[in-house]
């Protein structure tokens, strides 16, 4: 059932070197590690545990690994952890028609999917303990039984696992079987969190853009500078990947066609709350000469018409808390008419309910 590749042979390496290249961007020591390791161990048969943080793109390593594989089937993925645990049995192991309330149809499971392709079982560390006990022997027998079903069904896949859990410790605390853990980690890999390999950040964005691009978006593309791939490096990426996805996202949406600076990074998009900084206060950076020397050292420009912008959102704000959210008294106490303050706060979307 199994195509080896001969790793020696240039040919093949350079086939296997594309695949990875494509699926994991990045050129750092790091990845490069990684996707040496890969290539090692995806022609063999043996099961591979991947470790690593959530977001860094665990399920990428297992695509990379099936790839590498040889196999003719599919990759068939699973989240355990995503799935409840009273349905996740019938998900993995199929069932017979009549085997349960609701069961109107015989159904394939995962499981027998996969059947001489890769099984990926996420988050395995979430199984629970029962299901452990029947994927052990499933690993052991290579013969699987449909819920509701008499006779075994043989099946040749090649496990994949993965999870963001510290499987020895769960081991010890008893949550997860020994036996299971050491059938399923026969290769562990770990795949580095994005801290670890910054400098495949502009990569990862450019990657990211080509894909917008790809699908037809039609909005412009934030270019960004300098100083902006600075912030990104110096950031430690809690959500790693999945959350420079989500950053370039944003920068999209709010920075569309436009530069985005070192400031616009720090202030606006690695933030929780991105509308609401968008516009930054007059106290953060509007007025701060410190704050605005910086921005002009590091970005060598100042987009003013934003920092005015944030000087008026402030004023606005602090007048209408200070009269209670009454516009006439704000207008009067900025010296300005009723009717320019409200065109004012509609323009800046501000609600007077909500100072």
């Amino acid at each position: 059932m199994t195509r080896h590749w001969n790793l020696n042979e240039p040919a093949a390496a350079s086939v296997a070197s594309f695949c990875l290249d494509s699926l994991l961007v990045g050129r750092s020591a790091p990845m490069r590690e990684l996707k040496d390791i890969i290539a090692v161990a995806a022609p063999s048969d043996v099961s591979v545990l991947v470790r690593g943080e959530t977001g860094v793109g665990k399920e990428l390593v297992a695509r990379g690994l099936h790839l590498l594989s040889g196999r003719k089937g599919e990759l068939v993925a699973v989240n355990c952890a995503a799935i409840p645990a009273d349905l996740l049995e019938a998900e993995l192991f199929g069932h017979e028609k009549g085997a349960f309330t609701g069961a109107e149809k015989q159904r394939i499971g995962r499981i027998e999917q996969a059947r001489g392709g890769t099984l990926f079982l996420d988050e395995i560390g979430d199984m629970p303990a029962d299901l452990q006990a029947k994927i052990l022997r499933v690993l052991e027998t290579r013969r699987v039984q449909r819920l509701g079903g008499n006779g075994e069904i043989e099946v040749d896949f090649r496990l994949v696992t993965a999870t963001h859990r510290g499987l020895m410790e769960q081991v010890r605390t008893g949550r997860f079987r020994e036996d299971l853990y050491y059938r399923i980690a026969v290769v562990p890999i770990s795949v580095p969190s994005l801290s670890d390999r910054v400098e495949d950040v502009p990569e990862l964005l450019e990657t990211m853009a080509m894909s917008r691009r790809a699908v037809g978006a039609m909005r412009a593309q934030p270019v960004f500078s300098e100083g902006a791939l600075r912030a990104m490096s110096e950031y430690r990426w809690p959500g790693n990947v999945r959350e420079l996805r989500n950053v370039f996202e944003r920068a999209s949406v709010m920075f569309a066609g436009a530069e985005v600076t070192a400031s616009d990074m720090r202030d606006v998009l690695l933030t929780e709350d991105p509308i609401r900084k968008a516009a930054p206060r007059a106290g953060d950076r509007g007025n701060d000469s410190d704050t605005l020397r910086r921005a002009l050292d590091e970005d060598g420009s100042v987009d003013f018409r934003r920092h005015l912008q944030a000087v008026e959102i402030e004023l606005i704000e602090m007048a209408l808390a200070a009269k209670n959210g009454c516009v006439s008294h704000a207008a009067k106490a900025l010296r300005l008419q009723r009717t320019t303050l409200i065109e004012k706060m509609r323009k800046l979307c501000i609600d007077a309910c909500r100072t």
